[in-house]
């Protein structure tokens, strides 16, 4: 397999990054490749800084490993360059290579494909922090995005924190709220009961953090589109007969999917399991998110048979 020797544009644009992570006291430098390089000389121009290499084909990383630099793949065929980079951060978050508030500096390919010929210095915070707003206003649904940002977000600190050091499961169905009620039934205590709206309103910290307290109940959350509790522990009765969902989920996950073909709702599911938080719409896995400490992983959703809940 030919390795590459670094061209002088390289060797500028890397020492220029090399200089901005000392100047921006950034945690590393990530360098997202097209082709295999010369790992050991591209080790020593950026002595002893932790260096971060991603590309979408394996072969283009043998060899980082051996000369002390990490090592990332990304799936990014075909993406254009801010969701290749963003993808990139996202992995070394998840791979615990950098924090999730870190800032890093990127040098890739901007303009001309195969050619790194581009850095940024990118604050996690800021940068992955966009991707919630981007990804839910792709959702086709009449909830306003602002309903849909609260829940999933209320959603993702429950998948995070659990509750007093417990792992919680829960199910939010956002919108069409009186079909929903109409197809679900109550577990026989209804902790929201009797409050009037104003109390039952999302946009209150005190309401979600009531919420939170009590998500560990069965049954799900209905919320209407304005971002009112309209009811709390309801079972789903929808059939999840035309419905799938990937092996290994639960009940929880197929009530998502099965109320969310039935009516024009949103659910948004929490596994109690992992933590991580699934979005759904007209019976399918529309978004999964990763709850990190801060930052969240938005993934499509491969989809598998289901064999057992």
């Amino acid at each position: 397999m030919s390795t590459l020797v670094l061209s002088p544009q390289l060797v500028q644009i890397l020492e220029a990054a090399s200089q901005l992570v000392d100047v921006t006291d950034s945690a590393a430098l990530l360098l997202v490749v097209e082709q295999r390089l010369d790992w050991s000389r591209l080790r020593d121009l950026l002595s002893t800084q932790t260096v971060l290499i991603a590309s979408d084909d394996e072969s283009h990383l043998v060899g980082v490993t051996d000369h002390g630099m990490d090592r990332v793949m990304i799936d990014v065929t075909g993406l254009p360059v801010h969701e290749r980079l963003t993808q990139a951060l996202l992995e070394c978050v998840a791979e615990d290579k950098i924090g999730p508030e870190s800032q890093v500096v990127a040098a890739y390919s901007g303009f001309e494909a195969g050619t790194v010929d581009s850095v940024s210095v990118l604050r996690l915070t800021e940068h992955l922090g966009q991707l919630t707003s981007r990804d839910l206003r792709n959702l086709d649904t009449k909830v306003p995005l602002e309903t849909l940002k609260v829940v999933v977000d209320m959603a993702v600190e429950i998948g995070r924190e659990g509750r007093e050091g417990k792992p919680v499961g829960t199910l939010f169905v956002v919108g069409d709220a009186r079909k929903v009620i109409q197809s679900s039934h109550s577990t026989g205590f209804d902790p929201v009961r009797g409050y009037n709206r104003n109390e039952r309103k999302l946009n209150d910290g005190r309401v979600r953090e009531g919420l939170k307290e009590i998500a560990q109940l069965d049954g799900a959350f209905v919320v209407s589109a304005d971002g009112t509790i309209e009811a709390a522990a309801r079972y789903i009765d929808a059939s999840a007969e035309s419905v799938s969902v990937a092996k290994g989920l639960g009940a929880r996950h197929w009530a998502a999917a099965a109320i969310t073909r039935r009516t024009k709702s949103v659910a948004v599911a929490v596994s109690e399991t992992s933590g991580t938080v699934r979005i759904f719409q007209n019976g399918e896995v529309i978004l999964r998110i990763e709850p990190f400490r801060r930052a969240m992983k938005w993934k499509d959703f491969e989809y598998e048979p289901p064999s057992s809940d």
